[in-house]
């Protein structure tokens, strides 16, 4: 008799809207499951406001035993009533995490087991280590067995290069679909410039060291791994014919580091002449490796909107970023953009080492002399696995401080409980909060600053806000949210409104 596995997307209780981009990570590791023989329960607790009572009922009429969850750390609080139910009506249950949280956590424990230093990383591993059976950290689709084999190790480690439970290049591309069967699929609503979309990731990982970004750390979400353009292709060609989408969001952490981005263009080109449709796209670029001939096969393609990290509008916030794009990069990103009609998104954070009213009036003038099409602006939050977080000492009890060595600017967070406290992050319009601080600005006064840059930019620029009947779902380029192989690229730092 196949072994029965139920494997639970928690719900993400701080997005305006959770049914419009579905968790990629968790439907390729059921696809896996599934293809070597596994019966696989799905239960998308996405947008569900009383999760707690669908997970008590399906424990109730259920006979599996085994339980695995995914989270990113906002969703670490809902995932922790998940497990106290499942634990409550199944004693005997093996509760197993994987995840970005549970892998940005286990990076930076390593990082500090390396320092010879305890720390908050190494609390939060115990802490989880407490609530789950079996912790996976890194690349999922293979490490699962593990997890759910007679006698399995307390933890998992798919977040090791040299482990076969690691991702390559050939293991990906022989990796199934992602099993989005499993969900609703018609449930989930999403347009790119009025056309149905899909979401996709067509390669893994982010080779930058920016200083908010998740995964700094981790292989998992460091290391490029890619699909061969024909087999990214042939996923869209797929998603086409079950589903009769024609947009394709790629939530690729920066579509252009892949060196064939051009040779996956001319291939997109090509198949919509051969299926006689046409398709929309939307994806992240990295500024400074954005060229004209990429922005012109992009809109070949089908691409209309791109999205760019840009962050600042201050040369040295760049700089303690360790962006590796400057100002200039930047606005020559945009002139490029334009000449090719692809519209911009400008991604743009505050909160880092340095901030000050100063920085940030110069990132709303930046804004308003580039003008993208539309942009958002967030206070950056310290998950686990930015260098933020990492890399900070405690300065006084409850509040830990990372300094950038270049330019001894620092930057100050409180202390959170990951596990229980979902109040840290704010995304909606109007409710932001700060649990970090700098020299210069209080949590107070960058909420305050965020808030007046926005206003005057939509209101100068005349770009509406992300809010309304079509609530929307919150976007980023920094490290958890899009997660392939793990069960949902935060990030990070923060979360971008769409």
């Amino acid at each position: 008799m196949a072994k029965r596995v139920t494997l639970i997307i928690p719900p993400s209780i701080f997005l305006l809207d959770e049914r419009v981009f579905m968790t990629l990570g968790v439907l390729k590791v059921a696809a896996v499951l599934e293809e070597a023989g596994f019966d696989v329960e799905m239960l998308d607790l996405s947008g569900v406001e009383n999760y707690e009572d669908v997970v008590r009922d399906h424990v109730t009429g259920s006979t599996t035993r085994y339980y695995g969850l995914t989270a990113t750390t906002p969703q670490m609080p809902a995932a922790a009533k998940i497990a106290r139910v499942i634990r409550s009506g199944k004693p005997d249950a093996r509760l197993i995490l994987g995840g970005p949280h549970v892998t940005l956590i286990h990076a930076a424990h390593k990082f500090e087991r390396k320092q010879n230093t305890g720390g908050r990383a190494t609390t939060a591993l115990h802490q989880l280590e407490e609530m789950f059976d079996v912790l996976v950290v890194g690349d999922g689709e293979i490490a699962v067995f593990e997890a759910l084999a007679d006698n399995p190790p307390k933890l998992v480690d798919g977040d090791d290069p040299k482990s076969a439970l690691f991702l390559n290049n050939h293991k990906l591309e022989e990796l199934p679909f992602p099993a989005r069967h499993l969900v609703d699929v018609g449930t989930y609503h999403y347009t790119i410039d009025g056309v149905r979309a899909l979401s996709m990731i067509a390669q893994l990982g982010c080779p930058f060291g920016c200083g908010f970004c998740g995964g700094r750390m981790s292989p998992f979400l460091r290391r490029i791994r890619m699909r061969t353009s024909e087999n990214i292709v042939r996923e869209m060609v797929h998603l086409y014919r079950m589903y009769g989408v024609t947009g394709f969001m790629l939530y690729d952490d920066e579509l252009n580091v892949n060196p064939k981005i051009v040779e996956l263009m001319d291939l997109i080109a090509r198949t919509q002449v051969n299926l006689g449709v046409e398709f929309r796209l939307r994806g992240f670029i990295k500024a400074e490796l954005f060229t004209d001939q990429q922005a012109e096969a992009m809109y070949r393609a089908g691409f209309r909107w791109i999205l760019v990290g840009f962050e600042s509008g201050h040369e040295r916030i760049l700089t303690n970023i360790q962006k590796k794009a400057s100002q200039e990069d930047n606005t020559r990103c945009m002139e490029i953009a334009k000449r090719y009609r692809l519209k911009v998104k400008a991604l743009m954070s505050l909160g880092h080492p340095g901030e000050s009213e100063e920085t940030v009036r110069a990132t709303r003038d930046w804004l308003l002399s580039v003008k993208p099409d539309d942009f958002d602006a967030t206070v950056i939050t310290t998950y686990p696995g930015t260098p933020y977080f990492d890399e900070a000492v405690q300065s006084k009890p409850g509040v830990w401080t990372y300094t950038y060595p270049k330019t001894g600017d620092r930057l100050h967070s409180v202390e959170v409980d990951y596990r229980e406290v979902a109040e840290y992050y704010k995304g909606i319009p109007g409710e932001y909060q700060s649990f970090t601080f700098t020299d210069y600005l209080s949590q107070e006064e960058l909420v305050r600053l965020r808030d007046w840059l926005e206003a005057d930019v939509r209101s100068i620029l005349n770009i509406p806000y992300n809010t309304g009947a079509s609530a929307v779902r919150y976007e980023h380029s920094m490290g958890q949210g899009g997660i392939p192989a793990n069960i949902l690229r935060t990030t990070s730092s923060s979360v971008r409104a769409v």
